[in-house]
């Protein structure tokens, strides 16, 4: 509880500095309202439904990206425009950073719930529905961002953050499957340990 009750507060202080003159109000908001909306609802459903601490602190993680993201926008974070100089890349990669954790973190949410539900009984199938779940949410985020970009014109180019690459939203859908397959492989063992001993406490 007192691990949950610091990422809340960490969470809440994180929110404030990215308020602070941040790079674009409306993008702010944009990017930092799923993560508010998360936390709301984790809160809401916090007593039915108590995830283990490892879940908690990887909804903090991709939290902590999203504020981050949306005080400076993706394609303006200072330390991957200091990568994009120092490696010679074409573009600030730190949207596919935030992509990524949107594949592997919403993966072990999903397999969390559908394991301890006993929704789904074979691992093989379990793993399966989760990759392909984390995979729906980033196609549906995409679709966010087109029906953002087609309401606002030139105010949702921030929120994009294709940055000129063509192939932007294919590769934002690439990150986050890649993520909810890597989770899955490197996180699987341990977060079914780490699901049994919370059931035990």
């Amino acid at each position: 509880m007192k691990l949950i009750q610091t990422l809340l507060g960490f969470t809440f202080l994180l929110l404030v500095w990215s308020a602070i003159n941040p790079y674009d109000y409306f993008t702010w908001f944009l990017e930092v309202l799923p993560a508010i909306i998360g936390v709301v609802v984790l809160v809401i459903t916090f007593k039915k439904f108590r995830f283990t601490n490892f879940v908690y602190v990887l909804i903090f993680l991709h939290c902590t990206i999203l504020i981050i993201g949306g005080h400076y926008t993706y394609a303006e974070v200072p330390l991957f425009d200091w990568i994009q100089e120092a490696f010679n890349q074409s573009r600030n990669n730190y949207d596919k950073i935030g992509h990524f954790a949107q594949g592997f973190v919403p993966a072990m949410i999903t397999r969390e719930l559908l394991f301890r539900k006993k929704v789904v009984q074979s691992n093989s199938w379990l793993n399966f529905v989760v990759v392909c779940i984390a995979m729906a949410i980033s196609v549906t985020y995409e679709f966010i961002e087109w029906v953002v970009s087609l309401l606002t014109g030139e105010g949702g180019d921030s929120f994009l953050g294709t940055q000129g690459y063509i192939w932007d939203t294919q590769s934002d859908m690439f990150y986050a499957t890649i993520g909810a397959i890597l989770a899955l492989i490197f996180f699987g063992k341990y977060h079914i340990r780490q699901i049994n001993k919370h059931e035990l406490n």
